[in-house]
């Protein structure tokens, strides 16, 4: 009787937690922070990854979910809340979006069997929430002469719209080594840089296992991710560190078991196909 008394306290303190009041999301002064660039501090740009020359694609197999075949986004809307670029918009965030769940339509476009970032349009998410995951995507990188760095056809996998695997032309392209294509953003460089040259598809195959917390919100098992990039592993069951911000050291913060998964809009017209995932 004693332990279930116990869990039945642990779930009312988490049931708690999760209905909370949202907080206002706490707006970033972009201006005044270009003075000191603290994202700066978090770029890993040394030493390089290796490159190696890639294989292809697969089929989904028979127990997937179809995320998106080519003809629309019905799987898919906008969340009025994205991701957090700190650890302070991040708690935000989660709490905003468990208290009031809030989107609209997908606005990216969809042409030749591709869902196509609209730059503006915001980024889009899964109607459908995961925790566990094997997870299928192709992508690619448009041509686009002049740009560099981040700033060469940059997306993102939010993987419970927290856990990012880098999308970026990172095939002659310097960047940091910690935010190149298949990068755990700010976290975690590839082993390997098996990018393809921009205009060409390319493909993740990712593992994923959701951190785990406790009742009373304490980290049980943190998060970890497996990524093959083109065929190549380039991630090996690396830990998590919290989520992956673009500012400060990340920390876990308590979530929902399940979340949706979260394509970023940076502004870059990168093109998908190809989706699938298969909950584990």
């Amino acid at each position: 009787m004693k332990l279930k008394i116990n869990a039945l306290l642990s779930a009312l303190c988490l049931c708690t937690f999760l209905s909370c009041k949202a907080q206002e999301v706490p707006q970033i002064d972009w201006d005044e922070l270009q003075k000191t660039k603290p994202w700066t501090a978090s770029e890993q740009w040394t030493p390089v990854p290796p490159k190696v020359t890639p294989g292809f694609f697969t089929s989904p197999p028979s127990d997937a979910t179809i995320l998106f075949d080519g003809t629309d986004l019905s799987n898919w809307h906008r969340p009025k809340y994205d991701y957090g670029v700190n650890m302070e918009t991040v708690v935000a965030i989660i709490k905003a979006k468990t208290a009031n769940p809030s989107h609209t339509p997908a606005e990216w476009d969809v042409k030749g069997g591709a869902m196509i970032v609209k730059p503006g349009g915001g980024a889009i998410e899964t109607k459908q929430a995961f925790g566990d995951v094997q997870l299928h995507i192709e992508w690619v990188a448009p041509v686009d002469v002049g740009k560099k760095d981040q700033g060469y056809s940059n997306s993102g996998v939010f993987f419970m719209g927290l856990y990012e695997v880098q999308i970026l032309n990172s095939y002659e392209n310097e960047t940091y080594a910690n935010g190149q294509a298949g990068a755990l953003y700010k976290q975690h460089p590839p082993l390997v840089n098996a990018t393809r040259p921009p205009g060409e598809w390319q493909a993740y195959d990712i593992i994923f296992s959701a951190p785990k917390f406790k009742g009373n919100g304490d980290l049980e098992k943190p998060g970890y991710v497996t990524v093959l990039h083109n065929g190549v592993l380039i991630q090996n069951h690396v830990e998590l560190k919290g989520p992956c911000i673009y500012i400060g050291e990340p920390s876990y913060t308590p979530h929902p078991a399940k979340m949706p998964l979260l394509l970023q809009d940076h502004s870059d017209k990168v093109r998908y196909r190809n989706i699938w995932i298969r909950e584990l």
